[in-house]
């Protein structure tokens, strides 16, 4: 018997529900609790598992007969940004991230809120409220930080400094081998800056300097057209039963 019984994990099945990316399935989970002294360890070692987080609940999909949502991770190192990507980058040279604690502000869900209502209206975040909102931010026992994106201010390729408008918001786990992002949004009416694609790139560079070697995305989903976006970031590694396999074209 373990000497710390509290420290081992629980998992549980969540009943059958509608798959939000897939039309005509249904979608379960497993799940388990990330809270106490060990949270952010076990949220590594699950993570690296094909977990994904959720406030203090990790998650991964668990129905019968359908494989899929695939964990999808980038591979930092050898990543190279083709001529879109550098496009992408040179279209928000005008933005810059500034790492900040998980605290909740009335701008950050306003941005929120405007996402939400024009990419994802019908989806399960659209009823979410200001309390929702903090929870999301603020339930976490693990080491998670948000980044904002605003406009450069004055002298700013000196010293990096926001000003104006939040134009994008990334909340962020910072594991050992890696950076999850766990929910992104941004401005709806700056589609001409291909802002999610820059926020991915931008932690790329980011898990660059830290020294770690992958973002991790979440799940691709073969089929779902909404989240085909993520085969775009080459190399990366893709779950599978016999454990990470890179993909390189």
């Amino acid at each position: 018997m373990s000497e710390h019984p509290r420290d081992t994990p629980q998992f549980y099945l969540t009943a059958p529900s509608p798959c939000p990316y897939l039309p005509g399935r249904e979608e379960r989970k497993v799940f388990t609790h990330l809270v106490g002294e060990r949270a952010a360890v076990l949220n590594d070692v699950l993570t690296q598992g094909g977990f994904r987080r959720s406030q203090s609940i990790a998650y991964r999909p668990a129905c019968e007969g359908c494989k899929a949502c695939v964990s999808v991770r980038i591979c930092v190192d050898d990543f190279t940004e083709g001529r879109s990507f550098r496009r992408v980058l040179a279209d928000n040279g005008d933005l810059v991230g500034t790492l900040k604690p998980t605290t909740p502000s009335s701008e950050q869900y306003a941005l929120f809120r405007a996402y939400v209502t024009s990419r994802h209206g019908s989806g399960g975040m659209a009823d979410m409220s200001v309390l929702d909102y903090a929870m999301m931010v603020e339930d976490t026992h693990v080491h998670t930080r948000l980044v904002e994106y605003r406009k450069r201010g004055p002298d700013s390729r000196i010293i990096p400094r926001e000003t104006g408008d939040l134009m994008a918001v990334a909340l962020t786990d910072i594991l050992s081998d890696g950076l999850s992002m766990v929910y992104s949004f941004y401005n709806p009416q700056a589609a001409g800056r291909s802002l999610g694609t820059f926020l991915i790139l931008d932690h790329v560079a980011r898990a660059r300097q830290m020294g770690l070697p992958y973002v991790y995305l979440g799940y691709w989903v073969q089929g779902s057209r909404k989240m085909d976006y993520k085969r775009r970031f080459l190399p990366q590694e893709r779950l599978s039963p016999q454990g990470w396999e890179r993909i390189e074209t």
